[in-house]
């Protein structure tokens, strides 16, 4: 005899857990198929509606079928499913979308994996079928495959399908990272942050089809692409900050120290100039500015607990002090205020006219850049220090 669907023990193994917001139209048929997997399977579950304040009958067709429902007042896609997984009962969850665009009634292959010790599971819609339809043309050609790549690219997560709303995960795992964000966001922070603290993960086919509402959809492309894109890019500092600045540094030292002492040519008619080595002076102080707020995004995040500790984020939070920061300020500001005083004394020299050395304009220029980076230094030192004051129940 199969074990019934909803068991009364505190020890369930699984929830199945929908978030629900106005879904009276398909939230029967999910909650029917979930009840189907739980009896075929003989696994000791719940099925539990995370309902984020519905007001077309969700809850109570949701309660007469024998769900249990939690009203989560705070609004949005990951509040409700935070709020859901605080009161699920199981140690696996299984979450998916009230929608009807996922088969509840088949969830083996993830409680498989769970079973076998993932911490967290993820779908594979374009492995396991797409119908037509059921994805938009944006989400299944750009959206979809190029946050998933984002995604790869900057923490190394093993998973094709970034944003599958149908995965599996250990409670205890998850709660355990902290999530905050609560939007649709949260899809993308459960798996960022289950890579950083080095979840073990899985992926597993699985198949999506048109959901059964007849109204438009909660995801909005544009604003929902860029909040999962907006938070890829604040969990990865060295691929917002420091990457970029290291390039525009490089290249603007570089260029700079090739034209500080004349024109180089490049072809007939073409050479690089003064305004070549104005540009390059400015992507240098570009590029350093970048490397600080790398520096103190990076500082932040490690003192936080935002992100784990490694061997960079330790010689960063070593290193990075107030009075260091001040002294190479000071140095710079030095250099700097050296060269435009030099040139000053060169233009003195015409009588303050028109100069005619042209090495003159470069060291005003070069001399002024070095007096701005070492301005921000120094700064954004005072930053540092502001990090490391005490804080409450700290001292």
């Amino acid at each position: 005899m199969k074990a019934p669907a909803e068991a009364n023990e505190s020890d369930l193994e699984l929830t199945i857990l929908m978030p629900c917001l106005n879904e009276a139209e398909t939230i029967a048929a999910c909650i029917a198929k979930a009840r189907c997997f739980l009896q075929q399977s003989g696994t000791k579950g719940e099925i539990r509606i995370a309902d984020n304040g519905s007001t077309d009958g969700s809850i109570e067709i949701a309660e007469s079928l024998g769900a249990t429902v939690v009203r989560v007042p705070a609004r949005g896609y990951g509040a409700a499913i935070m709020g859901g997984i605080a009161s699920a009962r199981g140690k696996y969850i299984i979450m998916g979308d009230a929608d009807d665009s996922y088969d509840f009634s088949q969830l083996g292959a993830f409680l498989d994996q769970l079973r076998l010790g993932r911490d967290l599971v993820m779908g594979d819609r374009f492995r396991g079928g797409i119908a037509p339809g059921a994805m938009p043309f944006l989400h299944y050609y750009l959206g979809n495959p190029v946050l998933s790549y984002i995604g790869r690219l900057f923490f190394r997560i093993p998973v094709r399908d970034f944003h599958c709303g149908l995965r599996g995960f250990r409670k205890s795992s998850i709660e355990a990272l902290d999530l905050r964000a609560t939007g649709m966001e949260f899809a993308s922070e459960m798996v960022v942050r289950a890579s950083l603290e080095r979840l073990e993960f899985s992926e597993v086919p699985t198949t999506l089809k048109p959901d059964g509402r007849s109204r438009a959809p909660h995801l909005k492309t544009w604003r929902d692409g860029w909040r999962h894109l907006k938070l890829l890019l604040m969990y990865s500092p060295k691929w917002l900050f420091f990457y970029p600045g290291f390039i525009l540094t490089g290249i603007g030292v570089v260029l700079s120290a090739i034209l500080l002492f004349g024109r180089t040519p490049l072809s007939s008619g073409l050479a690089l100039d003064i305004h070549s080595f104005v540009t390059a002076c400015m992507m240098t102080i570009v590029g350093v500015q970048l490397i600080t707020f790398g520096a103190i995004a990076r500082y932040y995040a490690t003192v936080t607990g935002m992100l784990p500790r490694g061997p960079m984020s330790d010689r960063i939070v070593s290193w990075c002090k107030t009075d260091r920061f001040v002294e190479v300020a000071v140095v710079l500001v030095v250099a700097g205020g050296g060269l435009f005083a030099a040139s000053l004394v060169q233009w003195a020299r015409s009588n303050f006219g028109d100069i005619g050395n042209p090495l003159v304009l470069r060291m005003v220029v070069a001399g002024l850049s070095l007096i701005v980076i070492g301005i921000q230094t120094g700064f954004s030192g005072f930053i540092f220090g502001i990090f490391d004051i005490p804080k409450k129940g700290q001292e």
